[in-house]
């Protein structure tokens, strides 16, 4: 272990307070070391954020848990299990899908009833087709799983390792991509839209991704679809109060603004009041680009890490629209996914085109994300609702792309998503209460994401993945965890970036 401490008792800092950094102060406090962790914002969280007006609660980040037994293993391993802390629930159904021709249907919670609801929804022998493509992504999982999600990332030779394997890489199918996996296994369009949505689950264009995104609607319905009644913003306070049971202490309210290397190594980090924090070892929580361009000296030997993230796609970011509601909406499900005729004009807003051609763009036609759960945390009554509703949308890059903070934009594209909604047989506009907008400038803001990308890099590319900063960084000391490191972004991966952080750095 090259990067890792082996020297007794560590002084670590943690740089933010999203899960990733969470986790792996519980974690590290747990094995010995004297943690702490510091956050720009008043409250811990990251992007797991909450808004709360009039009685009605929102989470303004993910909507749902997917491979608990990550969090199980976290919870396991710092102390009480997680069945003691934090109840789960399992969505079922996970999600409930309109297409553009009216045609609907919704995804059991259980992959066993996924074929027999597609075929009657979608017409006989979807659900084959299906379940051949899951069988296809469950090889890709076994695969993978050890190998890459749950190992630091070491560049090509990550991928060296893997293909010892040729069955193993073959499966893994690394010069293909997400769309064209679905194009080869998939008749029916609808069918190969339900597959490409998985794309943007990493901020990703599916007709650039990988096939190994394949394995996002595996472990999905594999492992269930969770919610954490009160709102999974309490997700992030169990773990926060788990570090602080084994010592961590947890400062809000309290920026970074550069992260110390002494004698070649990280050495603790400046705070905005000019306090300095001494360390023996650093993990940043904070977006991988942030840290190589703006928290480091100049002078630090991060030229490939930088270079690295030069060469690959930011994600994309996302436009929401929390609405306060008069009433009930019969048969809503805990998610609706509205989608559009076109979903390639989509992706070509999002990037820019295929091959990154054409400006940046809102998307004039988006496909909806609804969240809308049914928990007397989130409304002031039982005749009212809350709903999330997120749109894809391109990062804010003011000067080069879409400027987010242009007077009058925001309003008129929220004004555009609910004509989208009610064109597709959801019309609320008369039911609202109130609405608030948030933008990628209120997400770059909120978080310091740069351009309010929501999981840093995207999975665009084949070797994207493999280009993703690793949790040991070129300086000895200094780790990264969270959504902009290996092995990516979603709650269960970043959790797991935690693991392989307090596994590089040890007990001790």
């Amino acid at each position: 272990m090259t990067n890792g401490y082996r020297g007794g008792v560590a002084r670590v800092v943690v740089v933010g307070a999203g899960l990733g950094g969470l986790a792996a102060a519980a974690r590290l406090a747990a094995a010995g070391h004297a943690v702490t962790v510091l956050e720009q914002a008043p409250q811990v969280g990251g992007k797991l954020g909450w808004f709360e007006r009039d009685g009605h609660g929102f989470d303004t980040g993910p909507s749902l848990v997917t491979l608990p037994q990550v969090l199980e293993d976290l919870f396991a391993a710092t102390g009480a299990p997680l069945s003691q802390v934090l109840p789960l629930q399992r969505l079922d159904p996970a999600v409930a899908y309109r297409f553009a021709d009216g045609t609907t249907t919704a995804v059991p919670g259980h992959r066993e009833d996924v074929p027999a609801r597609l075929d009657a929804d979608l017409g006989p022998g979807s659900g084959a087709q299906w379940a051949a493509l899951l069988t296809r992504a469950e090889a890709m999982w076994r695969a993978t799983e050890q190998p890459f999600l749950r190992s630091p990332l070491a560049g090509a030779a990550t991928l060296a390792r893997l293909a010892r394997n040729t069955a193993d890489l073959r499966t893994i199918a690394p010069g293909r991509t997400l769309r064209g996996l679905g194009a080869a296994h998939l008749t029916d369009p609808r069918l190969r839209m339900l597959l490409d949505r998985y794309a943007t689950y990493s901020g990703s264009d599916p007709r650039r991704a990988p096939a190994a995104l394949l394995t996002v609607p595996y472990a999905e319905q594999a492992f269930g679809s969770w919610y954490v009644p009160g709102g999974l913003r309490r997700l992030p306070e169990a773990v926060a109060a788990r570090a602080v049971e084994r010592g961590t202490v947890v400062r809000t309210g309290t920026a970074v603004t550069e992260v110390l290397v002494t004698g070649g190594r990280a050495a603790g980090v400046r705070l905005a009041d000019g306090e300095v924090l001494p360390a023996d070892v650093v993990v940043c929580n904070a977006d991988a680009t942030s840290l190589y361009s703006r928290l480091l000296p100049p002078q630090a030997p991060v030229r490939r890490a930088r270079a690295a993230l030069r060469r690959v796609t930011p994600s994309s970011s996302g436009f929401v629209l929390l609405l306060a509601l008069r009433g009930r909406t019969p048969g809503l499900a805990h998610h609706t996914v509205l989608f559009p005729t076109d979903y390639d004009a989509e992706f070509d807003a999002l990037f820019g085109g295929r091959g990154r051609r054409g400006p940046k763009r809102p998307v004039a036609d988006p496909t909806v994300y609804v969240s809308a759960p049914d928990d007397p945390a989130t409304r002031p009554g039982a005749d009212s609702e809350s709903w999330f509703v997120l749109v894809n949308a391109p990062r804010h890059e003011p000067g080069t792309g879409v400027d987010w903070t242009s007077p009058g934009l925001a309003d008129r594209h929220a004004d555009q998503v609910l004509a989208t909604m009610a064109a597709r047989g959801l019309d609320v506009r008369d039911r609202v209460r109130w609405r608030v907008v948030r933008t990628p400038a209120d997400l770059e803001r909120e978080t310091a994401s740069p351009g309010g990308s929501i999981y840093g890099t995207s999975s665009n590319g084949a070797r994207a993945a493999f280009l993703r900063p690793a949790n040991a960084s070129p300086v000895p000391g200094l780790f990264l965890a969270g959504g902009s490191a290996h092995p990516g972004g979603g709650l269960p991966l970043v959790t797991l970036s935690a693991e392989i952080v307090a596994g590089l750095i040890g007990p001790a």
